[in-house]
């Protein structure tokens, strides 16, 4: 069977698709529609506070769709991170310097000099690398079952429960080619094992899940797409052995004083709530949040939660002076 094209993931709903360069590369960025529950609509969305989406291992712009609907009063916008669905996909640049380095382009290419960023899983990385390393793109982060990468990393190599949940399928991805056909072979169904292996039961009974599988399976199977989603999970454990991995390691450890918003599904069996815990000595001003009955898709599995949680958090954001 032939592997699908990019354009797969140009999905309709409200919302419009980008193409925009940024830090040498063409992303995939997909923008949420002006709306009449706006806060005044005739602002025009450029205007806008900017809020960029960004989605975690094995997933597009897509896993935003929810959030892309809900959030009002900002310009929204969920983008296909490096490797990904849309975008380019790199022999490269798969390191957490890179990385934040695309989303600070982004920012510029999207016409503003700071943004909220708001990230899961590995797009969580993002948003604290970015956070430190480009402190005046930020201008505060939310993250979904994404602790701070220093102390999810203490805590998997000190707790047996974390780094059971962890280290595993970590490891299993260092080797060459072997993951990369795992995840695309039977139709990418690797992935929706992975999927229901961390999510609740609850949502793998809806439709909503069956439809955002579908759509997984798909986009892991464009070409590179894989093998790009993999190189962040072998970047973040080759790292720890290289010096560039030391010095980022390094700089993460910086606390930060921009507002944060940590969001936890309870049920979550991928990350514990030890990380999360420990995250709050590199964020001490944030807000630590736990979702009742979600796993580690929270956004996903209890998007109205979700929304509400953010909203209040973006109120608060930019109703504070910038730094």
């Amino acid at each position: 069977m032939a592997q699908p094209d990019p354009s797969v993931v140009r999905i309709g709903g409200p919302w419009r698709h980008l193409d925009v360069h940024a830090n040498g590369i063409r992303f995939h960025v997909v923008e949420a529609e002006r709306r009449v529950s706006d806060d005044d609509p005739s602002i025009p969305l450029t205007a806008r506070p900017l809020v960029i989406l960004l989605h975690g291992f094995g997933s597009f712009w897509w896993s935003w769709r929810h959030q892309l609907k809900g959030l009002t009063g900002a310009r929204v916008v969920a983008v296909d991170l490096r490797g990904y669905g849309g975008s380019d996909k790199p022999p490269r640049g798969y390191d957490g310097w890179t990385l934040a380095g695309d989303t600070a382009g982004l920012v510029r290419a999207l016409g503003h000099t700071s943004a909220t960023l708001v990230g899961h899983a590995d797009g969580g990385l993002v948003c604290w690398a970015t956070s430190v390393l480009h402190p005046r793109a930020v201008h505060a982060i939310a993250l979904v079952s994404s602790p701070h990468p220093a102390a999810l990393r203490a805590s998997a190599m000190t707790r047996l429960d974390q780094g059971r949940a962890l280290l595993p399928s970590m490891v299993r991805y260092q080797l060459p080619v072997w993951p990369e056909r795992a995840l695309t072979r039977h139709d990418g169904a690797e992935l929706e094992n992975l999927v229901r292996s961390r999510s609740s039961a609850k949502w793998q009974a809806s439709e909503d899940f069956s439809e955002t599988i579908g759509h997984l399976r798909r986009a892991i199977q464009i070409p590179s797409a894989a093998h790009s989603a993999l190189e962040y999970q072998r970047w973040a454990v080759r790292s720890q052995l290289r010096g560039e991995g030391r010095r980022f390691m390094r700089s993460m450890k910086r606390p930060l004083s921009i507002p944060v918003l940590h969001l936890r599904g309870d049920a979550d069996p991928y990350v514990l709530a030890d990380p999360v815990h420990r995250t709050q000595q590199y964020a001490p001003h944030g807000r630590f949040v736990s979702i009742d009955g979600a796993g580690h898709f929270g956004h996903e599995e209890a998007p109205q939660t979700v929304n509400e949680q953010l909203s209040r958090f973006l109120k608060q954001v930019y109703a504070r002076p910038a730094s």
